[in-house]
């Protein structure tokens, strides 16, 4: 605890850097000038203080705590204490001595120019500009007036010199200037420091007034007719302390115009102190409930407006009578509007620089990006590049993200919560399936360029990544490579679940690539800048198309060996020569093209690799009870269905299963897409 504390206050008292041989960096008030490094350090001259040295804003917080002594100090002694006791004596004498090292010491601490916004550290110009401002102020107010005064009284009771001595109130433009910088520091909650100012203003005031009126009483010759002698007669052989808790008393109760009567002015010369007294109570009730006000506003006025804005929209869904649930919506959304501008995320982000919204968009959401199975497999660059322009919304249950048929201007990723695809035909709403966290929704209609299937709705409070479809085509267009990886995994998701896309599975990779790059102007060699692009697609068109053999056939007729990498695993069916030896992988004859022969090679261990694909198959039967489910099994995967089919039978004697899933519920037609180590499930219906 003890270090955490005083890590702080180093913290607290550290607003520049120290670089060691007087060195500093600039501090965040010392803005260099246009073209000026802001990272260059400032090496003082010898003897210098800069004003951001740690040491000595820790020297000053200290000065500010012998300030708040001499705020109470000075108007106590000035009219309680008629002749002042040693004690106080010496520490008075022992405070104006800081002071006055204090006042030495400003000869030798630089300055900030406010013309040049530099940092002056010439002795002489600091000399001249303390001399000419504050010298003269500080000086006068470290004077040991008490100490001169006992040379010409006794008892030091003159009340010349108790007025001279007055002069230390002077100090109090430290603690102004403590608070000022205060209310800047972001370290502090600016609402309970302007509280705290506003309290010792009222407290210092209520000290003052109470301290003053009581000197009027007790220097009036008639104590009598004083406004403490009317109630207390003797009140000069009362003690100190029930005079001075008595004069408080009168303070606040006039201060706050409570006005008891039990204490009211009875000469004229107190009557004029509390005319004075209640002129200044005006402008200082009107500071206090002028500043308490704007603290207040400041923060229920977004709870105004908010309420207003539920008024009005309530009342517009009722003039025109639409539907409950969308009134509904409307309230919803409004609520969790409110409630996240309140985390100001999104105007957080738009003041900050660009790189700083890259890294901060690359750390929350580049992870869950990278799980969409659009960007499986694609360039790191290409993720981040979307990552960076996507935008962060709330939507409450139970309202529609997109309509269905209407124009996709976005495709979503939900980062938490669900939402529901829905079908609205003929007045009957179907509901389709789940988007849960990591999955996208939306992309059909963007990428296929048709109108949007569904409608969704969220069923709980989500969290969604928006990416605006010009900004995918503009970051898609940059990398042709990622391009046609996108374009596989979307179709081979269309091969799993067609049945959801009726009006896509039938496009045609090629023409839809052809689509998502504008066919642009020749290049310098006269040919079409998209060229590259159109030869792409009909890599991709021949991959989902034709077979390996006829692609390496028409890859050896073109001398292009390129297409050799883009074949799916397996589909390598070159001519086999003989076996080599040592692999015992075939030998191909290609025209001596050594590189084609390794990459066949290595499609060739690729399909010794598929043969060890192990998987766990599980067992579920609507005929048995769920706690007599068989145990699950690790099986080496078949090149079949049918033979898989046939396997689990055997594993699983008795049953007859006729249909298998994967972990996401969806169900698996295609040997080919079942990854090594995967869980399968079979269900006999």
């Amino acid at each position: 605890m003890l270090f955490s504390c005083t890590n702080y206050f180093q913290h607290f008292c550290n607003d520049g850097f120290q670089l060691g041989n007087g060195a500093y960096r600039p501090h965040g008030d010392l803005l260099p000038s246009l073209g000026a490094t802001i990272n260059n350090t400032i090496k003082l001259r010898k003897h210098i203080v800069s004003p951001y040295d740690p040491r000595y804003r820790l020297w000053e917080m200290f000065l500010v705590l012998l300030v708040l002594y001499s705020a109470w100090i000075c108007p106590f002694e000035f009219a309680f204490l008629r002749y002042l006791p040693s004690t106080i004596f010496l520490v008075d004498n022992i405070v104006n001595s800081f002071f006055a090292i204090d006042i030495v010491l400003t000869f030798f601490v630089a300055f900030i120019d406010h013309k040049s916004y530099l940092l002056v550290d010439d002795p002489k110009r600091i000399a001249v500009r303390y001399l000419s401002t504050w010298f003269m102020f500080d000086a006068c107010s470290t004077f040991p007036f008490q100490t001169i005064s006992f040379f010409f009284n006794r008892h030091g009771n003159s009340l010349g010199f108790k007025l001279l001595s007055m002069l230390r109130l002077w100090r109090l433009h430290r603690v102004s200037s403590l608070f000022a910088r205060l209310e800047k520091d972001i370290r502090l909650n600016y609402f309970w420091t302007r509280c705290t100012k506003l309290f010792f203003v009222t407290l210092f005031t209520v000290h003052c007034s109470g301290c003053f009126n009581y000197m009027i009483a007790d220097r009036y010759p008639d104590p009598g007719r004083t406004w403490i002698g009317a109630v207390i007669p003797n009140f000069r052989e009362d003690s100190l302390w029930s005079r001075y808790v008595t004069s408080i008393y009168w303070s606040i109760t006039t201060l706050t115009t409570t006005g008891y009567g039990d204490l009211h002015a009875e000469n004229t010369r107190e009557m004029l102190f509390d005319i004075f007294y209640m002129f200044f109570n005006l402008g200082l009730t009107a500071y206090l409930i002028g500043n308490m006000t704007n603290l207040v506003v400041h923060g229920t006025s977004r709870t105004k407006s908010f309420r207003d804005t539920i008024q009005a929209a309530s009342e517009f869904a009722s003039r025109n009578k639409l539907p409950k649930h969308i009134g509904e919506q409307m309230l919803s959304h409004i609520c969790l509007r409110f409630k996240t501008q309140e985390l100001k995320q999104q105007e957080t982000l738009d003041g900050l620089p660009k790189a700083i919204r890259s890294s901060i968009a690359e750390c929350l959401f580049f992870p869950i990006v990278q799980r969409v199975y659009l960007f499986q497999e694609v360039s790191y660059n290409f993720i981040f590049q979307l990552v960076t322009e996507m935008q962060v919304e709330y939507f409450p249950p139970k309202e529609d993200v997109i309509l269905q048929n209407e124009a996709p201007t976005d495709l979503y990723i939900v980062v938490s919560g669900t939402v529901e695809m829905r079908t609205h035909v003929d007045g009957v709403e179907k509901v389709h399936e789940r988007v849960t966290a990591g999955e996208v929704f939306g992309e059909m209609g963007v990428l296929c360029h048709i109108p949007q299937p569904f409608t969704i709705r969220t069923i709980e409070l989500a969290q969604i990544l928006r990416l605006n479809r010009s900004v995918f085509f503009s970051t898609i267009r940059e990398s042709k490579q990622d391009a046609t990886i996108v374009l596989r995994n979307l179709f081979q998701k269309l091969r799993l679940h067609g049945r959801l896309y009726p009006g896509v599975q039938q496009n045609d990779p090629g023409a839809l690539l052809n689509e998502w790059f504008d066919i642009g102007p020749t290049n310098m060699n006269g040919n079409h800048a998209q060229d590259g692009v159109n030869y792409q697609v009909q890599n991709l068109h021949a991959l989902e198309q034709m077979d390996g053999g006829k692609l390496l056939s028409e890859a050896e007729n073109n001398k292009d060996i390129s297409i050799v990498d883009e074949l799916p695993v397996g589909q390598a069916n070159p001519k086999v020569d003989h076996a080599d030896q040592q692999t015992g992988f075939p030998t191909v004859v290609w025209g001596g093209h050594n590189k084609t022969n390794a990459i066949l090679l290595k499609q060739a261990e690729a399909i010794d690799k598929a043969d060890s694909i192990r998987v766990t198959i599980h067992m579920y039967s609507q005929k048995e009870n769920p706690a007599r489910q068989p145990a699950a099994k690790m099986i080496k995967l078949p090149g079949t269905m049918e033979e898989l089919l046939r396997i689990v039978g055997e594993k699983f004697v008795g049953h007859h299963p006729t249909k298998v899933i994967n972990q996401e519920n969806a169900e698996i037609d295609d040997i080919s897409v079942v990854r090594d180590g995967d869980h399968l499930y079979f269900l006999e219906i």
